[in-house]
């Protein structure tokens, strides 16, 4: 009798021990474990999801510009071969947590977090139609080296390493600036709208320029405001992000078109390169002197006449205090009289 027990104790202990392996397995193929290049791309993401507090943040730091009375839209060429502009180039790798604009853009984008829209020469178009996804066909495009994965559910997995993003290729940018003016709130700034990456590619006929896509500022801002960068060289504090390079405007571009009728960029009109610079001269003066118009600036006449005043005074003063010095100086005190011989009395004689 106690044989059976001890062997019907046993049977169930072995069914119980089936059935939670069955459990486990079953669990296992509801939560399957992550493929080697979905661990690389959460591994090597450094930048932290927008939380509500940063998403309006980013709502509150952009400008409306609805209400302006009067807008001029710029486009300029940001060459970061200047040292002016080398904040947004350098480094070209990630060092200590740092990284170029470039860089983040392209990671940000990788990961689905940001929007950005194809580039299509003569004008923007920031719709559904033309946004750009990022997929082996964008990178092939711009020769950019991958490694595909087999991810979750069977779908390949894209893996880049950080040696193969372009960042170091990207030695320009195109940047879209809006000049406003809000007459309701008197406010007179300027608006980054969007930027472009321009990729500088070796081609059959020497080097080619290739801009990549449309990036609206708006989508980037979140991403970059805590992104410290170097100014300057001779002081290696890291003061400033790289939006409030922008917001500052501390980069330096040459004006390459403006916003017109007949949609036309300088080098259409402007055939030498003489005449484009003039051109380029004459819009940057157009645009400080609208700012100046708008405020009341001081009577030149009026600041002069009382110059000339204040000098006649001054003049006039400094030509009493000179006279009364040499006065002064000249005043001599009056000679003292000669000792005379001693004269001898006549009442004495006597």
């Amino acid at each position: 009798m106690k044989r059976l027990f001890c062997i019907i104790a046993l049977i169930n202990t072995l069914f119980a021990v089936e059935t939670v392996k069955a459990q486990e397995t079953q669990q296992e193929r509801r939560t399957p474990r992550l493929e080697r290049g979905e661990r690389t791309q959460e591994s090597t993401s450094s930048l932290p999801e927008l939380t509500v507090r940063a998403q309006d943040m980013n709502e509150r730091l952009t400008q409306e510009i609805g209400n302006a009375r009067w807008m001029r839209v710029i486009y300029r060429e940001v060459d970061l071969s200047k040292e002016q502009n080398a904040p947004l180039y350098y480094p070209v790798r990630p060092i200590n947590g740092t990284s170029n604009l470039f860089s983040t853009i392209f990671q940000v984008f990788s990961e689905n977090r940001i929007d950005v829209y194809e580039y299509l020469g003569d004008y923007e178009d920031f719709s559904d139609a033309h946004k750009v996804t990022f997929n082996k066909e964008f990178l092939d495009k711009y020769y950019i080296f991958y490694e595909e994965i087999e991810g979750r559910g069977g779908e390949p997995s894209l893996v880049i390493n950080e040696s193969d993003i372009p960042s170091s290729e990207v030695r320009s940018y195109y940047v879209k600036e809006a000049w406003y003016f809000d007459q309701n709130n008197s406010v007179f700034d300027i608006k980054i709208l969007a930027i472009c990456p321009i990729l500088y590619s070796a081609g059959d006929l020497g080097e080619e320029r290739r801009p990549m896509f449309w990036l609206p500022y708006e989508n980037i801002r979140p991403y970059i405001r805590n992104n410290y960068i170097m100014t300057s060289n001779t002081n290696n504090a890291k003061t400033f992000t790289i939006d409030d390079y922008f917001r500052r405007r501390m980069y330096e571009g040459e004006i390459v078109k403006t916003e017109n009728l007949m949609n036309r960029s300088l080098v259409e009109y402007c055939p030498t390169p003489d005449s484009l610079k003039k051109e380029q001269v004459r819009i940057e003066n157009q645009l400080v002197a609208f700012e100046q118009a708008l405020y009341l600036q001081p009577d030149t006449a009026a600041v002069s006449d009382d110059k000339d005043k204040k000098e006649v005074k001054r003049s006039a003063r400094a030509s009493r205090v000179s006279s009364t010095k040499q006065s002064k100086a000249t005043k001599t005190k009056a000679p003292k009289a000669e000792k005379s011989s001693p004269v001898r009395s006549i009442r004495g004689r006597r």
